[in-house]
C-alpha cells in the first residue's frame, strides 16, 4: 500500500467526471489499498479516487471509530437507485477542502448498486453517516462537491480562500 496525495480546491480535476471502471483486477485492488492507507492517514471516513487524481468511478469508505474493528467498503462503479424523501442533516467535511466544514442536507437513506472488491455485482441499503457519506464521495465522482450545496455567499468564500492559498504556495511566500 503507498499513501497518495489528495488533491485540494481549486485543483480543477476535482469538477472531472470520472469514468467506470472496465474491470476489477490486480491494478484496481492496489488503487483501493492506496486509497484506503491514504484515507486512514488524512484521517477520513470516505475517498473517491479523483480526489487522488485518479477520475475513476471507484470509492473507499469506513465509518468504524477509531476504538472500532475496521470495516472498509469498496464500492466500484457505484450508483444510487434509491433515495427516500425523508431528509438529514449532517455537518460534511471534505479531505480535498480540509478545515472547512458546514451542514448539508440529503436524503437520509438510499441504495445503492456497486460491484465489491472482487468485481461481485452488489447492492446495500444506506442510513445514517453512512447515506451521508455514500452520496458525497458519489457526488465527487460526477464532480460535484459537499460545497456545492452550501450557500453562495459562503461557496465563493471557501473557494477564493484555497485559490488564494494555492497562489500563495506556488509563489513560494
Amino acid at each position: 500500500m503507498t499513501k497518495r496525495d489528495i488533491i485540494i480546491l481549486p485543483d480543477p480535476l476535482l469538477r472531472t467526471v470520472s469514468k467506470p471502471i472496465r474491470t476489477v483486477d490486480a491494478a484496481t485492488r492496489k488503487l483501493m489499498d492506496d486509497m484506503l492507507e491514504t484515507m486512514y492517514e488524512a484521517p477520513g471516513i470516505g475517498l473517491a479516487a479523483v480526489q487522488i487524481g485518479v477520475p475513476q468511478r471507484l470509492v473507499v469508505i469506513d465509518t468504524s471509530k477509531e476504538d472500532e474493528e475496521k470495516k472498509p467498503l469498496f464500492l466500484v462503479n457505484p450508483e444510487i437507485t434509491w433515495s427516500s424523501e425523508e431528509e438529514s442533516d449532517y455537518e460534511e467535511g471534505c479531505l480535498s477542502i480540509p478545515e472547512f466544514f458546514d451542514m448539508v442536507t440529503r436524503p437520509r437513506e438510499v441504495k445503492v448498486r456497486y460491484l465489491d472488491r472482487q468485481g461481485e455485482a452488489k447492492e446495500m441499503h444506506c442510513s445514517g453517516v453512512l447515506a451521508t457519506c455514500v452520496q458525497h464521495e458519489i457526488d465527487h465522482l460526477n464532480g460535484v462537491l459537499f460545497i456545492d450545496y452550501i450557500t453562495k455567499l459562503k461557496r465563493d468564500r471557501v473557494v477564493k480562500k484555497f485559490t488564494k492559498a494555492q497562489k500563495l504556495a506556488k509563489s513560494g511566500a
